[in-house]
């Protein structure tokens, strides 16, 4: 049987965790000029942090937001929040635990961006409080990668891992996964958890590919370049790649929280109570 993320969450700290999303103001190599400037083809302006707010001002929304909780992890989603100036990241990372509350933190980056000055700060860390490395990897399909501008290969995702596990051996590593990528088969999908799985990966979370306005994808989309996967078809994906992934390996997640005003396809990822009572069905 799986174990979900709420419930490895519940198991090390004793209750209910929540996620509080932070804006750490950082960049990625694929933006600034090192590998490119448009970003991956499916990224947003905004770098995936549709819903997170700037890191000075989070902390006063919890009352509201959450009542009653009082476990949260600090989670720096958006672009790589690994990329940039260690000293002012970790300052960052730092000021973060010192909330009352925050057991711990969950860092959205890339394979490529950590360096063993990361991983030696990130090592210190995970010694007093839990950390969670999120990586990008989103496929196993080189081709794929290179068409959505990933902007490294796979050996990197599995050195990258392999490195984390040796110089950084508490700290959680979660794989994201993109199930629809344009002319991607059910094998390639497969094949990309498979990767992830022998990597060594702790969690996964796999996401169905969302077209968002103002991205280069949603170009090829209106252009009638592919096709978004439908319910059925991606809750098909879902059934067959449970069946391979090992009781070891944390579910994270199986469904992404697609921004309404900007979101063009596939519309019935906007149907949360729908898709999340779909989800519950999976191992029933």
């Amino acid at each position: 049987m799986h174990t979900w993320v709420s419930d490895y969450y519940k198991n090390l700290f004793g209750t209910k965790v929540y996620k509080l999303t932070f804006d750490a103001g950082c960049t990625c190599p694929t933006r600034d000029g090192t590998k490119g400037t448009r970003g991956c083809i499916f990224c947003s302006q905004s770098g995936s942090g549709e819903f997170t707010v700037p890191f000075d001002d989070n902390r006063s929304i919890v009352p509201n937001h959450f009542k009653g909780a009082d476990t949260f992890i600090a989670y720096f989603q958006n672009f790589t929040n690994t990329y940039g100036n260690l000293k002012e990241l970790s300052a960052k990372w730092h000021k973060a635990l010192s909330y009352e509350g925050i057991k711990g933190l969950a860092l959205g980056t890339r394979p490529d961006c950590l360096g063993d000055d990361v991983l030696e700060k990130l090592a210190r860390i995970s010694e007093k409080h839990f950390v969670q490395l999120e990586l990008g990897f989103q496929t196993s399909n080189e081709a794929s990668a290179e068409y959505i501008r990933r902007g490294f290969t796979n050996d990197v995702y599995f050195d990258a891992v392999a490195r984390i596990h040796k110089m950084a051996p508490k700290v959680h590593v979660v794989t994201h996964v993109i199930f629809g990528l344009p002319g991607e088969t059910e094998a390639d999908m497969m094949n990309s958890v498979k990767a992830a799985i022998d990597a060594g990966t702790d969690g996964i979370k796999i996401m169905c590919l969302y077209v968002l306005k103002d991205t280069d994808l949603a170009i090829e989309y209106q252009q009638g370049k592919f096709e978004v996967l439908q319910m059925d078809e991606y809750f098909e994906l879902l059934k067959k790649v449970l069946a391979i992934i090992p009781d070891s390996v944390i579910i994270h997640r199986l469904t992404g929280d697609p921004p309404k005003k900007t979101l063009i396809a596939p519309k019935w990822t906007t149907d949360k109570k729908r898709v999340m009572d779909r989800i519950k069905k999976l191992e029933q």
